[in-house]
């Protein structure tokens, strides 16, 4: 009979496994009595955890004013100091004793196959606590219209490491304003690239390369096209806090988006081409092993913004012919 059964990478013994998958209880709340640091589950607002000068930031938010914590990287691209490294080291050990219990782990999003969604283990009333008392003011200072209210979040740590998920493909987020700290650990690249808006007409060209620092986190909006370069060396964990406003979400300028897409100014830069979305893609660059059948379900850009030298075969149809790759 084995010992166990590998979950996160790590032995889980089989008679924990089989406590776990046969509680009728939900996961999140067979998880309460193995909890390894209860403090993450009543509150983040604890000095040790925070920043040094996050408060100060925030209040000079509600003020409307900017703090030189709140660092403008690019346009529309802002990072400040959110937790200390003990917040972080606290949360990664939390994050591997859940797995070490073999409660059951769901992909944090559609793109990430590494990671688990932090809402459902219990710290959902927490982290929107942090929410509504540090990310929103700063979110309203930088985006009056779009972050004026937070009405949900989903939020979820990833992880990167060369032997799994090295990178991660070039996309927007379901988020109307995004924070992404990073927890550690010891990593070298792995990145975040910037391109533009979704829909404006330069929407796949770079803007901003941004390199993470632990414990800072950078905000931008979900509508930003984005990507993580691949890892290096070492492992990358972060938190991501998608924050969702239902007012902008029901106005009239949302549900219009994809009808007011602009033309785009030109050809890509490449590395803001989206092996997921792009119908040029091939045009460019050969896919990634195991993602052709992308173009079938290719979008992007839209038949009606394609730049003017756009290929006659991509611009006339919604998923791509037999494509030659420029040179």
């Amino acid at each position: 009979m084995g010992l166990g059964v590998s979950v996160g990478g790590k032995q889980v013994p089989n008679a924990l496994k089989r406590f776990a998958t046969s509680l009728a209880t939900s996961p999140e709340e067979a998880y309460v009595p193995l909890r390894k640091t209860p403090e993450l589950f009543s509150s983040l607002l604890r000095d040790e955890w925070l920043a040094p000068t996050l408060m100060e930031v925030v209040a000079a938010a509600r003020e409307g004013k900017m703090h030189p914590g709140l660092k403008k990287e690019a346009e529309g691209i802002y990072s400040f100091e959110l937790f200390t490294p003990k917040f972080c080291r606290a949360l990664l050990d939390e994050v591997d004793n859940y797995f070490e219990t073999g409660l059951p782990v769901r992909r944090p999003n559609s793109m990430n196959n590494y990671g688990l969604i932090v809402n459902e283990i219990g710290m959902k009333p927490t982290i929107t606590e942090l929410q509504q008392s540090v990310l929103l003011p700063i979110a309203k200072l930088l985006w009056p219209k779009i972050g004026a209210a937070f009405h949900s979040h989903h939020s979820f740590m990833v992880q990167y490491r060369s032997t799994e998920d090295a990178g991660l493909d070039l996309h927007t987020d379901d988020s109307d304003v995004t924070f992404n700290v990073c927890l550690g650990e010891e990593f070298t690249g792995a990145g975040l690239t910037f391109c533009g808006y979704m829909g404006a007409h330069d929407h796949r060209h770079f803007s901003y390369a941004y390199q993470h620092e632990k414990g800072r986190a950078v905000v931008h909006l979900g509508s930003r096209r984005h990507g993580a370069d691949d890892i290096q060396t070492g492992t990358r964990r972060n938190l991501i806090i998608w924050n969702h406003n239902m007012q902008h979400r029901q106005s009239r300028e949302y549900a219009m988006r994809m009808y007011d897409y602009q033309q785009e100014s030109g050809p890509p830069d490449k590395r803001c081409l989206s092996f997921t979305h792009d119908r040029d893609y091939p045009l460019y660059k050969d896919y990634p092993p195991g993602t052709e059948d992308n173009s079938k379900r290719a979008w992007c850009p839209p038949p009606a913004a394609c730049y003017d030298t756009m290929s006659d075969d991509i611009r006339n149809s919604r998923t791509r012919g037999p494509v030659k790759k420029k040179t």
